[in-house]
């Protein structure tokens, strides 16, 4: 019995054999039938057609949707996550030890909810210790948001600069070009800095911390980019992306140019 079924099965195969080589002859006597010009011009269009959809199948998977929140600790950057999800900083008071993380239409676009594209924000923790998490959201940044407290400013210039310093260096950063707005947050108060005294104080530490960190580059490897450029003093200007300066109130949600400037690098 076994044999019978053995014999027959064979023979299907064989029958499967035959009948796929029919099928190829007459595709091929087809395709022999078709004048060259034709068929070169069908070649083409679905060529064309492959190599279309493949470019946009990458491009729909490089556009990000996320913005990455980050400063020193205390800079206000999780009240500013809660007025842009809530329009409230009511949840922004206590220091950060793990990321907030939410896709969500922003509060000042609600009127315009199922029309616009939610935005992946990442509010990552700002001490030292915890900042070690930043590298695994930068990656998928379409843009960095790094927060200073404007009231604060001068004593954590340095350690301010050293931070953005590290991100602006960043392969992460650089190769893709991510666009970073430096916000001047707590504007509201009295004893708020300039966003403009910010901005040249920074860039004045970070012309330092180049110049010294460029002496022992060949040793230290752990940036692969370095800043500005060689012989003139350091602006925003000469990084590798587009560096923004602005200003906002977590508090009294004044956050219409960090709105802006989430809006300009994550399209609706």
């Amino acid at each position: 019995m076994k044999n019978f079924w053995g014999k027959m099965d064979k023979v299907k195969v064989e029958q499967l054999k035959i009948q796929m080589q029919q099928w190829l002859n007459e595709a091929e006597e087809f395709i022999n039938d078709i004048p060259p010009v034709q068929l070169y011009t069908a070649v083409g269009v679905v060529l064309s057609t492959l190599i279309l959809l493949l470019i946009i199948r990458l491009f729909k998977r490089t556009t990000s949707n996320t913005i990455v929140l980050t400063g020193l600790s205390g800079s206000g950057k999780t009240y500013l996550f809660y007025q842009l999800r809530d329009g409230s900083a009511h949840q922004g008071t206590v220091t950060s030890m793990e990321p907030n993380e939410g896709s969500f239409i922003l509060h000042s676009e609600e009127d315009k909810k199922g029309k616009l594209k939610p935005v992946h924000v990442v509010d990552v923790p700002g001490h030292s210790r915890l900042r070690p998490k930043l590298d695994e959201f930068l990656p998928q940044a379409a843009g960095v948001v790094f927060v200073v407290d404007s009231v604060e400013f001068l004593p954590n210039c340095r350690p301010a600069s050293e931070y953005l310093y590290e991100i602006l260096t960043k392969a992460s950063v650089v190769k893709k070009k991510v666009p970073v707005l430096l916000l001047c947050n707590k504007v509201d108060k009295v004893t708020a800095h300039t966003a403009e005294f910010i901005r040249k104080q920074l860039e004045k530490e970070i012309d330092k911390l180049r110049t010294s960190r460029t002496a022992v580059s060949d040793a230290d490897i752990s940036n692969e980019y370095t800043l500005g450029v060689p012989g003139e003093p350091f602006t925003f200007s000469q990084c590798h992306n587009r560096v923004i300066v602005a200003e906002a109130s977590g508090l009294t949600g004044e956050i219409s140019q960090l709105e802006k400037f989430i809006r300009e690098n994550v399209k609706p």
